[in-house]
């Protein structure tokens, strides 16, 4: 009988779930240790290079705003009309701190083809930016978009960003938790170094990188209830 077809006998689960579980730990602790660096203002001015010609004032009627090239929806969504009504009409350091808020929810792949171009894969950092005191200014509109990229995919959320990484970390660690004790049942032993900064993390009620939330998300389907 081809294995593809025969139940899954409890070692294999174990195995299934200490292995993703390692995993997880791993990717927390070096999370956790500060070794994957926040986004730099430098590759926020490269991702506005590529989606709109470094033009942070940009609005040429295609339906995406500003020079990250925010949707409407994503702009409301994630806080972006405390500093403007339009991206366009926020100062560049506004539009980072909304795309910050994007980056920790949806990671680089809302601008899936400039972030894959570019090679970008730094950790999001909340920011905050003044809000402006004088009226929108408007900006100046321009004739045709500087490329031809696709644009990014900004859906909005259903639920606020830190609502989702708070509730996706605490997932994180609940599975964690079985999967430790699943491990020394079996006598296996984890790495000292990664229990460590499990502990000291659950204890701070931090919210892990996104990355470990994705990568729980996408394999918990392999995890027994």
């Amino acid at each position: 009988m081809s294995g593809r077809h025969r139940k899954p006998t409890n070692t294999g689960r174990t195995v299934a779930k200490v292995a993703v579980t390692s995993a997880m730990m791993g990717g927390a602790g070096v999370a956790l240790a500060g070794h994957a660096a926040a986004a730099p203002d430098s590759d926020w001015d490269k991702l506005a290079q590529c989606e709109s010609g470094g033009n942070w004032g940009i609005n040429t009627g295609n339906g995406f705003h500003g020079g990250l090239q925010f949707s409407p929806s994503t702009w409301n969504s994630y806080g972006g009309t405390q500093y403007a009504s339009s991206p366009e009409h926020a100062s560049k350091d506004q539009q980072i701190a909304v795309a910050e808020k994007v980056l920790a929810t949806q990671g680089w792949g809302a601008w899936p083809s400039c972030s894959s171009h570019l090679g970008l894969h730094s950790s999001p950092t909340q920011r905050t930016a003044p809000a402006s005191n004088t009226t929108e200014q408007a900006a100046p509109h321009v004739q045709a978009a500087p490329h031809t990229q696709a644009q990014p995919n900004l859906a909005p959320q259903a639920q606020a960003p830190a609502q989702q990484s708070a509730d996706g970390s605490q997932q994180v660690f609940q599975t964690v938790d079985k999967g430790i004790t699943m491990a020394q049942q079996h006598g296996i032993q984890l790495p000292q170094q990664a229990m460590d900064a499990y502990k000291a993390a659950k204890a701070s009620g931090v919210k892990l990188d996104p990355s470990v939330v994705n990568f729980f998300e996408a394999n918990k389907s392999f995890l027994p209830n």
